[in-house]
């Protein structure tokens, strides 16, 4: 019998539904305020000084810096993809939302724009306070990261529309940069060089095929793998933020195009800010491949080029410079602690060839 059949065969039975609540329903709402009492000192860190409101209104009121003399508004969404279904498993919570944060913010980072506000979804079958406020401080560690603002989101607790312990995520940034400084990659020309900033692992990409890989493999994830560090420890390391390291580096020279290495690889990002009469040509050689893609290719029998085409490969994000400039952004990337490498170079596309070719 269906629901709606159910509730007619009870309209003349009254005190069935007598004296129900929310709460009987299955909405917390003394849950939903605790969570956004936990989270309120997070939130309050990631201020900035156009943020006009606080956690708790129904918008979030930001205005724009005085500095801007044409800005533009850049804004970006995404969520975090089935790596959520480890985050279920492993009972990890507290990375998860540094994706949610990472995989917005770097998109709208290759625009040029600086970080504003971020707003997040979080919502569930049943509330659990303790895993949610993890998720949001990882959500406002993501935050202070990128120097963005926390100035919102929205906690739906919907009884019947998740498993029980389960959860989903999505993000929303705003950014904004100054017109004339918007980076579109129409400069980008043969000749230019391709550098490539390290990744903190596969990020949040490509765990559809990670738990495949799992589940055909079966290995013992609390082992050490890496180091010091368990598979567990290496497969839940959440997205690099590269805002601040990339911002800073835009004040000191020309950066004509940057590429987001997420879903898609390598092979399928680089080309969206190439013009059309040009490839990058990336050495496979320049860098190593962490531990991690080596042992996803091993066990799972994935081919080289598919492991380009669906894993940033230990690359998270690509700067394409001059040539004349390229030591000079690696030493100032390397001395605000990124990993950088050298990868590739620009050359004339020859008729229709891909424009990403990894060698």
């Amino acid at each position: 019998m269906g629901i709606l059949k159910k509730a007619r065969s009870n309209l003349n039975q009254p005190n069935n539904t007598a004296g129900l609540s929310y709460r009987d329903a299955g909405v917390d709402i003394d849950a939903g305020d605790q969570l956004v009492e936990n989270i309120k000192p997070y939130a309050k860190r990631t201020m900035r000084p156009e943020v006009l409101s606080g956690i708790g209104g129904f918008g979030g009121l930001v205005e724009i810096s005085k500095k801007y003399q044409e800005p533009v508004l850049v804004s970006g969404t995404d969520g975090v993809g089935t790596k959520l279904k480890l985050a279920f498993e492993l009972n990890i919570h507290d990375t998860v939302g540094i994706d949610l944060v990472g995989m917005s913010v770097n998109d709208i980072l290759v625009q040029g724009a600086e970080p504003l506000f971020f707003l997040d979804y979080f919502a569930c079958g049943k509330l659990n306070v303790p895993a949610a406020t993890e998720v949001i401080k990882g959500i406002a560690h993501g935050c202070e990261q990128a120097g963005c603002a926390l100035i919102g989101g929205e906690t739906a607790e919907m009884p019947g529309m998740y498993l029980v312990g389960e959860y989903d995520l999505a993000g929303f940034a705003v950014g904004v940069v100054e017109k004339s400084r918007i980076i579109t990659g129409a400069d980008i020309k043969p000749g230019d060089v391709v550098l490539g900033m390290a990744s903190n692992g596969a990020h949040s990409n490509g765990y559809s095929l990670v738990r495949k890989i799992i589940e055909r493999s079966n290995p013992d994830l609390n082992e050490k793998f890496d180091g010091e560090r368990t598979l567990t420890e290496v497969i839940m390391a959440p997205t690099r933020i590269y805002v601040k390291p990339l911002l800073a580096l835009m004040q000191s020279l020309t950066i004509k195009g940057m590429a987001h290495i997420t879903g898609g690889g390598i092979t399928e990002n680089v080309p969206r800010v190439l013009p059309g009469n040009v490839v990058a040509d990336i050495d496979s050689k320049s860098w190593q491949m962490p531990k991690l893609f080596h042992w996803l290719r091993e066990q799972g029998g994935v081919a080289e080029q598919e492991m380009y085409r669906t894993f940033n490969c230990g690359i998270g994000m690509v700067v394409i410079v001059a040539a004349e400039d390229a030591d000079a952004a690696m030493s100032q990337l390397q001395a605000a602690g990124e990993t950088v490498y050298r990868i590739g170079v620009i050359r004339a596309r020859s008729g229709d060839e891909h424009q990403t070719q990894v060698n």
